[in-house]
C-alpha cells in the first residue's frame, strides 16, 4: 500500500498550498536546467565552440517538440485537476488513461518523424554549414527520446494535476545525477562528442519514463494507472484536446517563433550562436519561478474551478505575484552584476563571452513582464480558457516581436541587439493582453470581487 500523495487546494492556507506546490516545480525545474545546461558546459569546454553552437542550433528544434508535449500536459492537467477539485474521482480515472495513450501514440509518431526530417528542420533555422554534421547528429538521436518524454509529461501532469509536485521532482533528481554522470563518462572518458552528450540525455529521459509508469500503476491513490484501462474514451480524448491543444499549440508556435529569431543569430557566425546560446541557458534559470508558480496558479485554479469556489481561485494570483517579485529582485539583481562569470560557466570564447552578457543586461530588467504573463496565462488557462490563452499569448509573444525583429533589422540596422530586445517586448505585450483579459471578461462573469 502506497502512502497518498494527492493534496487538495480547495481549502486551507492559500500562502502554504502554493508554496508547498511550487517549490518542487521550482527544484525540479532548476535540475532539468542544470542537466540541460551541462550538455552545454561539456561540449563547450571539453570538445569545441562549433560543438556548443550545434547544441545551441538545435536547442529550439528539440523545444518545438518537447514543448508541445509540456502544453498538452500543462493543457489536460486542466481536465485532471478539475475532477479532482470536484471529487469525479471515476471521470478523472477515464481522463488520465485516455490522455496516457493519447500521448504513447503521438510520442511515437513524432519521434519517428522527427529522426526523418532532422536535416529540414535545421535548414529552416538556417545552421551553418561548420556545424550542420555535429548539429544533426545531436538533434536525431535526442529526437529518439521525444517518446519517452512525452508520456513522462503527460504522467508527470497527472501528478501535478492532484497536488503532487514532490513525486516529480524526485525521478527529475535520480534523471540529473544519472545525465551528469554519463555526460562526463561518454565525452572526456569515451570521447564521442555532441553524440555522448545526446545519448546520455535520452537515457536519462528513459529512466525518468520508467520511475513515473511504476509509481502511477503501484499507487493506490485516486491517479493510480491500470494498463488494462488504457483506452482512449471519444468524449475524453475531446475535452482533453480541447484543453491540452491549445496550450501545446502555443508552446510549438512560440517555438516557431523561436526557430526564425535563431535565423537571426545565426547570422551572426558561430561565437553569436554560442554565446546567445548560453544566455538562453540562463535564461531558463532566470525565469523558472514565473513558469512554475504559473504551472502552480493553473493546478490551483483548476481545482478551485472544479469546486466552484472562483472568489478563492482567484485569489491566489497576487501571491503568486508577490513571490515572484521577490525572486526577481534578487535573482535577476545578482545575474546582471555576475553576467561575465555566468556566461563563462559555458564557453571560453571571450567573443561568444561577449555576446551572452549584453544578452542578458538587456533581458534581465524586464523579467517582470514575464511574471505577470506567467501567472495571469497560467489563471486564464485554470479557469479553462486554453484557447484564449493561446491566441493573446501568441499574438503577444509571436506576432508583436516578429514585427517588431522585421522592422528593425530591415529597416534601421541589422544589429543583434534588436534581437535581444525582442525577447522581453514580447513578455510585455503577452502579459498586457492576458492582464486585460482577466480584469474586463473573467472577473465580470464569475463575480468575482
Amino acid at each position: 500500500m502506497s502512502k497518498k500523495t494527492s493534496v487538495d487546494m480547495t481549502e486551507g492556507s492559500i500562502v502554504r498550498l502554493l508554496l508547498a506546490f511550487a517549490i518542487p516545480i521550482i527544484c525540479g525545474e532548476i535540475l532539468q536546467n542544470l542537466y540541460n545546461s551541462f550538455d552545454a558546459i561539456i561540449v563547450g569546454q571539453f570538445v569545441s565552440t562549433e560543438a556548443l553552437a550545434a547544441v545551441s542550433a538545435s536547442a529550439d528544434i528539440s523545444q518545438l517538440i518537447v514543448g508541445f508535449f509540456t502544453g498538452l500536459s500543462t493543457g489536460a492537467g486542466v481536465l485532471f485537476a478539475r475532477y479532482y477539485g470536484a471529487k469525479e474521482y471515476d471521470k478523472l480515472h477515464q481522463a488520465i488513461h485516455t490522455g496516457i495513450l493519447l500521448a504513447v501514440y503521438i510520442g511515437l509518431i513524432m519521434s519517428i518523424v522527427g529522426v526523418g526530417v532532422t536535416p529540414w528542420l535545421l535548414n529552416l533555422v538556417d545552421c551553418p554549414p561548420d556545424v550542420f554534421a555535429d548539429a544533426e547528429a545531436y538533434l536525431r538521436i535526442y529526437l529518439v527520446g521525444v517518446f519517452f518524454t512525452a508520456i513522462y509529461n503527460v504522467g508527470a501532469g497527472v501528478l501535478r494535476a492532484v497536488g503532487d509536485s514532490k513525486r516529480p521532482l524526485i525521478y527529475l533528481c535520480i534523471s540529473s545525477v544519472l545525465n551528469v554522470v554519463l555526460d562526463i563518462f561518454l565525452v572526456t572518458i569515451i570521447p564521442l562528442g555532441v553524440v555522448g552528450v545526446a545519448i546520455a540525455t535520452v537515457v536519462a529521459g528513459m529512466v525518468t519514463f520508467v520511475l513515473l509508469i511504476l509509481r502511477m500503476m503501484k499507487t493506490t491513490d485516486v491517479y493510480k494507472l491500470v494498463l488494462k484501462d488504457l483506452k482512449v474514451d471519444k468524449e475524453m480524448a475531446l475535452q482533453v484536446f480541447n484543453l491540452g491543444i491549445p496550450a501545446a499549440i502555443q508552446s510549438c508556435l512560440v517555438s516557431v517563433s523561436n526557430l526564425f529569431v535563431q535565423r537571426y543569430i545565426n547570422s551572426f557566425g558561430s561565437a553569436a550562436m554560442a554565446g546567445v546560446g548560453a544566455a538562453k541557458k540562463l535564461d531558463k534559470f532566470i525565469g523558472l519561478a514565473g513558469m512554475s508558480m504559473g504551472q502552480a496558479i493553473t493546478v490551483f485554479v483548476s481545482q478551485n474551478y472544479g469546486a466552484r469556489n472562483f472568489k478563492r481561485a482567484s485569489s491566489g494570483i497576487h501571491t503568486c505575484i508577490r513571490m515572484n517579485l521577490i525572486y526577481w529582485l534578487l535573482v535577476a539583481s545578482a545575474a546582471f552584476i555576475f553576467a561575465p562569470q555566468l556566461v563563462s560557466i559555458f564557453t571560453t570564447s571571450p567573443e561568444a563571452i561577449q555576446y551572452g552578457v549584453a544578452m542578458m543586461r538587456v533581458m534581465l530588467p524586464f523579467y517582470i513582464f514575464q511574471i505577470f504573463n506567467q501567472v495571469y496565462s497560467g489563471t486564464i488557462r485554470g479557469f479553462g480558457r486554453a484557447q484564449v490563452t493561446m491566441v493573446l499569448s501568441l499574438i503577444g509573444m509571436i506576432g508583436m516581436r516578429q514585427l517588431f525583429l522585421y522592422l528593425t533589422m530591415n529597416y534601421i540596422s541589422w544589429d543583434i541587439t534588436f534581437v535581444y530586445v525582442g525577447f522581453p517586448l514580447g513578455w510585455f505585450f503577452s502579459a498586457l493582453f492576458v492582464m486585460l483579459y482577466y480584469y474586463l471578461i473573467i472577473k465580470k462573469e464569475y463575480h468575482i470581487k
